[in-house]
C-alpha cells in the first residue's frame, strides 16, 4: 500500500468534500464498470476552484523543468490552467503565461485553435484532470509543437494506473514516449491508501482492490 502524504490526504479529503471523489457503480466512457468515479468538472464555486489551484500550483513549484506558460486543453483543463496561474503567481510571485485551444479552428477573428499567451519557443506545461489512454494530452503536444513550443512536462488530478496501449499506465507511457515530466496530485494507490487509512470503507476497498487487479499497471 502507497504511503500517504499529508498534502495528497488533505486532496483526497477535498475531493470526496467537493464530491470530485465517489464510490459506487460508474460506467465509464470506455465501457468499463468501476468502483469509483472522479470528476474535477463538478467544481462549480469560486472557493473551491481557488483551493483546488492551490494544489495545482504547490505541484508546479515542485517542478524542476524551467516553466513559461501553462496550456489547459478544451475543455475541462482550461479553468485549471487559469486557477492555477493565478493561485501559483500568488503563492510564489512569479507570474507565468496561460494559453489552451479550441475545440474547433476559428475562421474569423484571431482566428486559429490555439487562444492566449504566443507559444513559439516557449516551455509548456500542461494542466488536466486525468489521463485514461492519453488521446488528449497526445492531441495537445500536437498542437504545441507544432506552434513552436515545448511540452515539458504535464500535471494531472489523479494517475488512474490503469494500463494504457501496453502493460505501463497511459502516464508512464506519455513520460518515456514523449520525454516528458509527469505529476499527479494523487494516484489509485492514493485513493486505497486514503481508505485503509480512513477506516469503514471495507466495501469500497474491496471493490477498488479487486479493479486494480483486473486493469491496474
Amino acid at each position: 500500500m502507497a504511503r500517504l502524504s499529508e498534502e495528497k490526504c488533505r486532496f483526497v479529503d477535498f475531493a470526496i468534500e467537493a464530491g470530485v471523489l465517489r464510490f459506487g457503480c460508474f460506467t465509464l466512457k470506455s465501457g468499463r464498470e468501476s468502483p469509483y468515479f472522479f470528476n474535477l468538472g463538478i467544481i462549480a464555486s469560486g472557493a473551491r476552484l481557488a483551493r483546488l489551484g492551490e494544489f495545482y500550483a504547490r505541484a508546479l513549484a515542485a517542478l524542476d523543468p524551467p516553466i513559461e506558460v501553462l496550456f489547459g486543453p478544451a475543455y475541462k483543463g482550461i479553468p485549471l490552467a487559469v486557477t492555477t496561474a493565478c493561485a501559483y503567481a500568488r503563492t510564489t510571485g512569479n507570474d507565468l503565461a496561460v494559453a489552451y485551444n479550441r475545440k474547433e479552428a476559428k475562421d474569423h477573428g484571431e482566428g486559429g485553435r490555439l487562444v492566449g499567451a504566443p507559444l513559439d519557443g516557449a516551455r509548456v506545461c500542461i494542466i488536466d484532470d486525468v489521463v485514461t489512454a492519453g488521446t488528449a494530452v497526445r492531441e495537445a503536444i500536437g498542437l504545441l509543437r507544432a506552434a513552436g513550443a515545448t511540452p515539458v512536462a504535464l500535471i494531472v488530478a489523479i494517475d488512474r494506473e490503469e494500463r494504457g496501449r501496453g502493460e505501463q499506465s497511459a502516464m508512464q507511457e506519455l513520460a518515456s514516449e514523449e520525454g516528458m515530466s509527469v505529476t499527479a496530485l494523487i494516484s489509485f494507490s492514493d485513493v486505497l491508501a486514503w481508505l485503509e487509512r480512513a477506516g469503514g470503507h471495507q466495501q469500497a476497498l474491496q471493490a477498488l482492490t479487486e479493479y486494480r487487479r483486473r486493469y491496474g499497471t
